[in-house]
C-alpha cells in the first residue's frame, strides 16, 4: 500500500471516528453537566421549602407567560422525577437524599466521559503524530495541538 494511500485511510479514520466519537462523548458530558444543574437548582428550591412554616403562595405559568396565583396548603410533599417517565412523591428529606444520590452518580458519569474524552484525544493525536511521520513533516508546535483537537 502506498504511503499516499494510508494517509489517507489515516486522515479518514481521525474524522470519520475519532472526531466523531469526541463530539458525541463531549455531547453526553454537557448534557449530564445540565442535568447536575437542574438538580443543584431542584435542591435549592428544597431546601428553601424545608425553611418555610405554613402555606406557600407562588405564581404558577400556564404558557406565554400568563401567570396565575396559587397556594399550596402543605409544601412537606413533592412530586420528583424519577426518570423514564416516571414520579415519585417524596418528603422533602426524602426527595434531597435523593437528589444526594443522583448528583453523585451523575458525577460520576462526568468523571468517566471526561476520562473518555481524553483517551480520543490522546487517540487522535497518536494518529496524528503517525500521519507526521509517514509525510515527513517536522514537528507541529505544542501551541498548534490544541487547535487540532477541538
Amino acid at each position: 500500500m502506498a504511503p499516499a494511500e494510508k494517509v489517507q485511510r489515516y486522515e479518514a479514520f481521525v474524522s470519520d471516528v475519532l472526531q466523531r466519537d469526541l463530539q458525541h462523548v463531549l455531547r453526553h458530558r454537557d448534557a449530564v453537566f445540565e442535568q447536575l444543574a437542574q438538580l443543584l437548582q431542584l435542591r435549592n428550591v428544597l431546601e428553601r421549602l424545608q425553611d418555610l412554616s405554613g402555606p406557600l403562595q407562588t405564581q404558577v405559568d400556564l404558557g406565554c407567560n400568563v401567570y396565575v396565583s396559587a397556594e399550596v396548603p402543605d409544601p412537606s410533599r413533592v412530586c420528583v422525577a424519577l426518570g423514564y417517565g416516571f414520579f415519585a412523591e417524596l418528603t422533602l428529606p426524602e426527595a434531597l437524599h435523593f437528589i444526594h444520590r443522583r448528583s453523585l452518580l451523575l458525577s460520576q458519569l462526568s468523571e468517566t466521559l471526561t476520562k473518555d474524552s481524553a483517551k480520543i484525544k490522546a487517540n487522535i493525536r497518536l494518529v496524528l503524530e503517525g500521519l507526521r511521520e509517514l509525510q515527513g513533516l517536522k514537528d507541529l508546535p505544542e501551541e498548534l495541538w490544541g487547535n487540532v483537537l477541538l
